[in-house]
C-alpha cells in the first residue's frame, strides 16, 4: 500500500548517524535537507544543509535544482517529518533516504553541528 506523502509514518530508506558524516567526508557527498523549521534549524544543523521545511518542500523541490544521481538525505529533529520528504523526494526520481534518528540521534553520537 503507497501512503500519502504527508503521512509521518511508514518504512523509508535512512541512514544512520555515523555512516552519514562518513559519507559526507567522502568523494560523493550526500545533499543534506533539514526539513524542520527555520528557527529549528537555527539552532544547530550539519555542515552544508539546506534548509527547507517539508511544509513547503513539494513546491520547492524544482528549484533546488538537486543533481541527478546524487544521493540525498532528509533531515529533521527526530525522524518524524523526513518520511514525508524521503517520499516527495522519491517520488520526484531522486535518491533520498532519512536521517535515523533525526538531529537527536545526530547529537547523541557527539557529532558537529553548526549554528546559524
Amino acid at each position: 500500500m503507497k501512503l500519502p506523502w504527508w503521512l509521518p509514518f511508514g518504512s523509508v530508506p535512512e541512514i544512520g548517524p555515523a555512516d552519514l558524516a562518513s559519507a559526507m567526508s567522502g568523494a560523493e557527498q550526500p545533499v543534506l535537507i533539514d526539513v524542520r523549521t527555520v528557527a529549528e534549524f537555527a539552532t544547530g544543523h550539519l555542515a552544508g544543509a539546506v534548509n527547507v521545511p517539508v511544509t513547503s518542500l513539494a513546491g520547492r523541490i524544482p528549484s533546488l535544482s538537486l543533481p541527478a544521481g546524487r544521493p540525498i538525505v532528509a533531515i529533521c529533529l527526530s525522524a518524524h517529518r523526513s518520511p514525508p520528504a524521503v517520499r516527495l523526494l522519491r517520488n520526484a526520481g531522486h535518491d533520498a533516504r532519512q536521517l535515523a534518528g533525526g538531529m537527536i540521534a545526530w547529537r547523541l553520537a557527539g557529532l558537529p553541528v553548526v549554528r546559524a
